[in-house]
């Protein structure tokens, strides 16, 4: 038999893709290459019961994939640097049943009017292609809420002055404030920005069958051992309880089998190492951002536009050291507390980008976030006879706090995904290369923007602060890698009218197949400041109804 519908990725984008499709009755196969850890496999409305608050089993282990040294990816900076300058791991997202859903803290911010149509709002930038989303913000919006109330999410509407409007509001009230972050968003407020409670994908009280976060503090970077979170444990659970998915974990699509403009089926290596083919009437891609251009390429697609136009948010990070006060970092979601002025033009704003010459510049949502977990702190604090006083003292971790804004990054086509020339894969694949660098677009606006959090972070009364990014340039630190380090790919299939300039139409299918659909966060035209996920989810959603014909609800 053959299902109506192979999805390929378990992540929030396949497992919405699955939720909706299930729902309206149809049938679908989900393979995904990692291990499941996520639900049990006789039982797929009972988690797995394999996370845990381990640091180094998440960390260091590499428990949610994927290990480096068996699928590793190829980076260079630019063409000039020849084939590669590393191997290894390049901002991967996990290998894992639920994808980047399981590892992330949950941030879950919607994009903004503007964001769908950056060069109606601010113009061309030299050098970037911006450009307008065939689509703007109030046809994403019912979908915006549908995902929201399924998946669950936790915030206070009307708490960030800048959001655009809603249809109704947050399924939950906001949870537990980090302390850090009631002193940093009063410090804040101070200076003239506006914090706010983030809208945050871990519930706040029990729903949906799923207990209330306990703010263990172990949330970004690791699975959630009681399930709080629910990106993408709801959807894949709901998709699973209909009867109409299967789900294969530790399977390994290898390419996409077409005959024409039509894909007649996946060819993959199952657990066993046995390559196989299964018949698909409709193929959904959602492996993310540098999986999914790389299985395109190895099916054969040929386009300008595909694996251009990586973004990855150009990470502005900046530190303080407090001495004389504790933070409690380890008390809470990792972020409770979020603002967006960067994401705003004002007269300060455009007379700074004029000054680094450039029309404009934006930054990105800035996080208020603690400092490192136990043992990370004991890595690097000194060791020998001082290193307990060190670790009780802990300068590295309680005494620590920081913003990290997610930068915008613009849209360059020397910003690319391909297979790399020599770099095979534990199985024989190509591995995919990353090429990329920041334009002067990033540069100028992290410059900025740091400097203003440095001053927040100075008048909450912080000793000292330091100011790096990732990937890292000359003048923000010391041992900065180039390689970036956000976790948010986004870009290399980007969605549009026209298929000589887009890879996707505005429903996410290929322009030159008619049964494959993309359904991540590689189909976005631009990056904006904010996360990516809430967005790729209600496009993943939109995508589905559309072939299902059904509405949100």
């Amino acid at each position: 038999m053959t299902a109506d519908a192979v999805i390929i990725g378990s992540g929030p984008g396949g497992a919405t893709a699955a939720e909706v499709l299930t729902r309206a009755g149809w049938s679908v196969v989900i393979m995904e290459k990692g291990r499941n850890h996520l639900l049990d496999p006789d039982d797929p409305t009972k988690p797995a019961g394999d996370y845990s608050n381990d640091e180094i089993k998440f960390i260091s282990r590499y428990f949610l994939g994927p290990d480096p040294l068996i699928e590793p990816r190829a980076f260079r900076r630019n063409a000039d640097e020849g084939e590669h300058t590393h191997v290894g791991e390049v901002n991967s997202i996990p290998t894992t049943v639920g994808g980047g859903g399981t590892h992330a803290d949950g941030k879950v911010p919607r994009f903004r009017e503007e964001d769908f149509r950056l060069f109606s709002t601010h113009g061309p930038q030299d050098g970037a292609a911006v450009d307008d989303w065939p689509i703007d913000y109030d046809e994403l919006e019912p979908f915006y809420a549908e995902v929201e109330r399924a998946i669950g999410v936790a915030g206070r509407a009307g708490a960030n002055p800048f959001a655009a409007w809603r249809s109704g509001p947050y399924p939950m009230p906001p949870g537990a404030p980090m302390y850090g972050a009631v002193l940093s968003s009063a410090a804040a407020e101070k200076v003239g920005l506006h914090p706010y409670e983030a809208p945050t994908a871990a519930n706040s009280i029990a729903y949906d069958g799923r207990p209330a976060c306990n703010n263990c503090g172990f949330c970004a970077f690791f699975g959630c051992p009681i399930h709080a979170k629910g990106d993408p444990v709801a959807l894949l659970t709901r998709a699973m309880a209909t009867g109409r998915a299967e789900l294969m974990a530790e399977t390994y699509v290898s390419r996409i089998v077409t005959e024409g403009r039509k894909a007649t089926g996946v060819e993959f290596i199952g657990p066993d190492g046995v390559t196989r083919t299964m018949d698909a009437k409709l193929v959904i891609v959602a492996g993310g951002a540098i999986e999914t251009p790389r299985i395109l390429l190895l099916s054969g697609l040929e386009h300008p536009a595909l694996g251009r136009h990586l973004m990855c948010h150009f990470q502005t990070i900046v530190v303080g050291h407090f001495p004389h006060l504790r933070l409690h970092p380890h008390k809470g979601r990792a972020v409770t507390h979020v603002h967006d002025d960067a994401m705003v033009q004002d007269e300060r704003t455009r007379e700074a980008a004029l000054g680094a010459g450039l029309p404009w510049f934006r930054g990105g949502l800035v996080e208020h976030s603690g400092g490192g977990l136990p043992i990370m702190e004991a890595r690097h604090s000194p060791w020998g006879r001082g290193h307990a006083q060190a670790m009780r003292d802990s300068n590295l971790r309680e005494r620590m706090w920081a913003f990290i804004m997610q930068g915008e990054d613009l849209p360059y086509a020397t910003n690319t995904v391909d297979l790399s020339p020599s770099v095979r894969d534990a199985r024989g694949f190509p591995v995919a290369r990353v090429t990329y660098e920041p334009g002067r677009h990033e540069l100028a606006a992290s410059k900025y923007h740091g400097k203003i959090l440095q001053s927040v972070l100075e008048e909450m009364g912080a000793q000292w602060v330091i100011h790096t990014s990732s990937p890292g340039v000359s003048y923000h630190g010391v041992g900065a890698t180039p390689v970036p380090e956000s976790r948010h790919v986004i870009g290399t299939a980007r969605m549009g009218d026209n298929p000589d300039t887009s890879v996707v139409d505005r429903w996410g299918r290929v322009h030159t197949l008619d049964n494959v659909v993309v359904a991540d966060s590689s189909v976005f035209v631009t990056s904006s400041g904010y996360g990516p996920t809430l967005t790729l989810v209600a496009l993943a959603a939109r995508a589905a109804h559309h072939l299902a014909g059904t509405k949100p609800g």
